[in-house]
């Protein structure tokens, strides 16, 4: 009979047992773990608010949630625990504080139609709040609070996320304050469709249980850093949730804190971003090792108009490198609408200049 490894042959069950439960590195390895998400926990709840909500209108409740590409059944945005015997529609979600001065960030579909705001501390502060800027073609929203002691969370650079690193999350689900639960980033790259029909790009997947509650809420790194604001999952499967990563956050945000809005230019594509062969780059000195790939173009949008297809690499705009999604988003801003701009783009190992003239988003653009 074969022994473990990890027992002497002339040990005892007792002994071999011992010897299991002190085996070297294995101990240790789970203490590391288990301070990290107690550390991380214990310095992020405070930050960590309850978002409640009252009057949402009957539209807004009837919403659908976004859906992701590429994936069996669709997932189910997290939608606002709903109260119980009140008269008037009522739920709640999750947020955290932006900035020291009562800046609180949360989903769009937490606080969408709602006539009346209040976020709960984990001090047991309940404060009313006003809707600051709402954008749900990225399920993001900001609400203003004033109160004394408030502490923000710093957010990461979500493109130095590695798929396997540890995300922990933080948030109300059920109306259970400052539920913790801890997984890994298990993919990076997904692609969810908001209410309003358009793809929110650069999803962070990861396998830290959400419910409903959990919406808005962080999810944070090792530390304490937020990768992403938690928004939705896969309904029946487990351990397959969403979040919108933190760089489309710190940009979303900063837009809403200077405007209340996001206006875009739209061109009409969908899109993700992909690395690209180093031959190309050598080739056609791009300077950049990833694109977007056009994966989709809207019938009759600006983008079919302008001669760009389905397989085109988009390398840059109006001479600005466009190495990911995010970059595309940042420079189609409002002042691109009704302008011609110049789209470079690689096809079939060839690079080409198209001119394309973005317009205003029509109603459920897809991106």
């Amino acid at each position: 009979m074969s022994v473990p490894a990890f027992a002497s042959p002339s040990s005892s069950s007792s002994s071999s047992s011992s010897s299991f439960a002190s085996s070297p590195g294995d101990s240790d390895l789970l203490d590391v773990y288990s301070r990290t998400v107690t550390d991380v926990a214990a310095r992020v709840s405070p930050s960590v608010v309850r978002i409640e909500i009252r009057g949402r209108s009957d539209s807004a409740n009837e919403r659908r949630g976004p859906g992701a590409r590429r994936r069996p059944g669709p997932p189910e945005r997290e939608s606002p625990h709903s109260g119980d015997g009140e008269r008037e529609p009522s739920g709640s979600g999750s947020g955290f504080v932006f900035t020291p001065d009562g800046f609180v960030i949360t989903n769009s579909h937490v606080v969408h139609g709602a006539s009346a705001i209040s976020v709960a501390f984990n001090d047991g502060r309940r404060l009313p709040a006003t809707l600051a800027g709402d954008d749900p073609d990225t399920d993001l929203a900001l609400v203003r609070v004033h109160g004394p002691d408030l502490v923000a969370l710093p957010l990461a650079d979500s493109s130095h996320l590695r798929v396997g690193q540890i995300a922990i999350a933080i948030g109300n689900p059920f109306g259970f304050d400052c539920t913790v639960t801890a997984g890994v980033v298990s993919a990076l790259g997904r692609s969810l469709r908001t209410t309003t029909g358009r793809l929110i790009e650069d999803i962070v997947q990861t396998d830290a249980a959400l419910n409903p509650g959990n919406s808005g809420g962080p999810l944070v790194d090792a530390r304490g850093h937020v990768i992403g604001v938690n928004t939705a999952m896969i309904r029946p499967a487990q351990g397959i949730c969403f979040a919108i990563a933190a760089n489309t956050v710190a940009h979303v945000a900063s837009l809403l804190l200077r405007e209340g809005r996001v206006r875009r230019a739209y061109l009409g594509i969908a899109g993700q971003t992909v690395p690209v062969l180093r031959r190309m780059v050598r080739f056609h000195e791009l300077g950049r090792e990833t694109a977007v790939f056009v994966s989709s173009v809207e019938p009759g949008s600006p983008a079919e108009k302008g001669g760009l297809r389905a397989g085109d690499f988009i390398v840059s705009l109006d001479d600005q490198p466009v190495a990911a999604v995010d970059d595309l988003h940042r420079l189609l801003t409002a002042a691109k609408v009704g302008a011609p701009v110049q789209l470079a783009v690689v096809r079939d190992a060839r690079k080409d200049t198209l001119t394309l003239i973005p317009v205003e988003p029509p109603a459920r653009a897809a991106a």
